[in-house]
């Protein structure tokens, strides 16, 4: 499967970590940004954007997807419309977003999904149509200096591989396909929240998920996981990541984001490294403390998550989705990240 995925690119953006800064071509990102006295320089501000890829392979659910103009889902569109839509989110200043091999849940919130979101076959192989799919994204992001946060695996998605060694081949197979086609411009998270108990996979789990992140590592990528919201890493996943990686969900406090950074820099095996938050469904961008500012008080990054409404999707999440900036909501986070950033 992995000699269809061997063409090259020609990379222009590479994203590196020197101590907690994040670079983009051997400069850190927002050079010399201050903010309200808030340190800028090396941050790199997100958002939750990881059905760029989408598409159900369950002909029972696809129908949920529609577009209301044309009566039908159109995953091709769906990327069509994501890449048209990232010059502007890059013109905010917005440096980076997270994209999924397995999506999210396509109703924002789920228990169960019965829908078949999967770029990888039940053995670990690569789905071509996906993957030409995220190669489209990818190659935009670097001409456009952006930087992708690439996750792997899903929970409520990651049962459509059989067993543990079909999700280690998945590994193994997505890693490849990022370094024959010569992407540097990513981040590697191996999958969505580790600790939520949907997860078949002990592999995936809290206890094991730093091998996966090593055997990344292994191969050159810098790589780490995210947990659920309000959740701060544990010892092995911050000994084995590049990056520490938080989710914000449920954290109605802001004071509560910035100890969530203070405390995970205090648990062992931290050094200076990035630490950022990639999930987060909490707003406020006109008020003096929300937590995104509370975050960046702390010295970290922040994603935003816009799950909008069920089906359809006024959010980044619920297929159709309308990537562009079309809510007050949409508009006041990037706003804000225009006005913090200086872009």
């Amino acid at each position: 499967m992995i000699a269809a995925f061997s063409a090259l690119l020609l990379v222009c953006t590479h994203v590196t970590i020197t101590n907690d800064q994040f670079q983009i071509n051997g400069r850190p990102t927002y050079e010399g940004r201050t903010w309200k006295g808030q340190r800028i320089q090396g941050l790199l501000f997100n958002s939750r954007m990881v059905q760029g890829i989408f598409d159900d392979l369950n002909p029972d659910t696809r129908p949920r997807w529609n577009y209301p103009d044309t009566g039908r889902w159109d995953a091709d569109r769906n990327t069509r419309e994501f890449i048209a839509a990232m010059p502007e989110w890059r013109r905010h200043g917005l440096l980076a977003f997270t994209l999924n091999l397995q999506g999210g849940s396509p109703q924002g919130y789920s228990k169960s999904q019965p829908w078949h979101n999967s770029a990888f076959t039940e053995t670990g192989d690569l789905r071509p149509e996906f993957m030409s799919r995220a190669a489209k994204i990818l190659d935009r992001a670097d001409e456009l200096g952006m930087v992708v946060i690439l996750g792997f695996f899903y929970f409520g998605q990651d049962q459509r591989l059989r067993d543990e060694a079909a999700v280690v081949r998945g590994v193994d197979n997505a890693t490849e396909w990022i370094l024959k086609r010569g992407y540097r411009n990513l981040l590697v998270e191996v999958n969505n929240e580790c600790d939520v108990r949907a997860y078949d996979h002990a592999v995936l789990k809290p206890d094991r998920v730093h091998e996966l992140i090593a055997r990344v590592k292994r191969r050159g990528l810098l790589a780490g996981t995210s947990y659920g919201g309000g959740a701060v890493p544990r010892e092995n996943v911050v000994r084995a990541s590049d990056f520490l990686l938080m989710h914000g969900n449920g954290v109605k406090n802001p004071a509560r984001i910035a100890e969530m950074v203070r405390q995970a820099r205090q648990v062992p095996g931290y050094r200076p490294m990035p630490i950022l938050f990639n999930e987060d469904d909490h707003f406020d961008f006109d008020q003096p403390q929300n937590n995104f500012l509370a975050a960046v008080s702390e010295y970290s990054s922040w994603g935003y998550f816009d799950p909008g409404a069920s089906n359809y999707c006024d959010g980044y999440q619920c297929p159709p989705v309308n990537w562009g900036l079309n809510t007050d909501r949409k508009r006041a986070f990037f706003d804000l990240v225009k006005k913090i950033t200086g872009e």
